[in-house]
């Protein structure tokens, strides 16, 4: 069950809205351009925990009210406590938050209509996709405070070519909505009017999926990119062989010969 409350007031920071199978998570902070304090970083744990056991929820949408979608870590937040094991302890926080989206069941679409910086461009790049607003624009800019953006460098080394990723941290620098789709950071970029409808080809699409395979596709992914060739395709075919097993992969097939639509069971 939600961590939330059932219902959300409009100055929670966080808000949730479940429809057809997909719950979406608004950070509701747009005073504060959205920042990860440590209060927005605990519910969205908490939330992402609950979600990762609900079958019922096939894809999770992370979206964010105002101008910006995330300003990174809450730097008052971190100034007002300048203690090398709290900041060791906020960063393991964020670090499991990111972790528990890259390995929960459910792909994660980041919904990007404004400015992202630092921990929020780590948030996009660990969600599985993310669609843009042309209006967007990113950066890594930690550098210019004097603080390397060294855990989003993580997320972002893992998405976007080395040069590029290394470019964003070592420069600061903001880039452009499309130049962040060029480097791999966004899968889409639209227009403003037209993200909801982006987002919502991409939630339709895996909605009308199997669960099984879907989730079998998110993990197998993930897991096969820390491997090298040989140990990835015998990981890569004993997860197919036991995909054949489930129901859904036979239901398929049936349903494709038969020249029928599939009914999934999730299993």
């Amino acid at each position: 069950m939600s961590t939330l409350p059932q219902h959300a007031a409009a100055n929670d920071i966080l808000l949730r809205d479940d429809h057809s199978g997909v719950a979406t998570l608004t950070l509701n902070r747009p005073d504060q351009y959205n920042a990860l304090s440590e209060e927005m970083l605990a519910l969205l744990q908490g939330e992402l925990d609950v979600i990762a056991s609900d079958d019922s929820v096939r894809v999770v949408v992370v979206a964010a009210n105002g101008r910006s979608f995330c300003a990174g870590h809450d730097l008052k937040e971190m100034r007002a406590n300048p203690d090398e094991a709290y900041y060791k302890k906020l960063f393991r926080k964020s670090s499991t938050l990111m972790k528990s989206i890259v390995r929960m069941p459910q792909p994660v679409i980041a919904r990007v209509q404004g400015i992202t910086t630092a921990a929020g461009c780590q948030l996009v790049a660990t969600c599985d996709l993310a669609v843009a607003s042309d209006a967007a624009k990113f950066a890594v800019s930690g550098v210019n405070l004097g603080l390397f953006c060294s855990t989003p460098g993580v997320a972002l080394s893992r998405n976007v070519l080395r040069k590029p990723a290394f470019e964003m941290l070592i420069t600061g620098k903001f880039i452009d909505a499309l130049t962040a789709e060029r480097y791999g950071l966004v899968n889409r970029v639209v227009a403003a009017g037209q993200l909801d409808e982006a987002v919502r080809e991409y939630t339709d699409c895996i909605v009308a999926r199997s669960p099984v395979a879907i989730s079998t596709g998110k993990r197998m992914f993930q897991a096969q990119l820390e491997k090298n060739l040989d140990e990835a395709y015998e990981y890569a075919a004993d997860v197919m062989a036991c995909n054949m097993m489930a129901y859904d992969a036979g239901e398929g097939i049936d349903a494709f010969m038969q020249k029928r639509e599939p009914t999934w069971k999730g299993e």
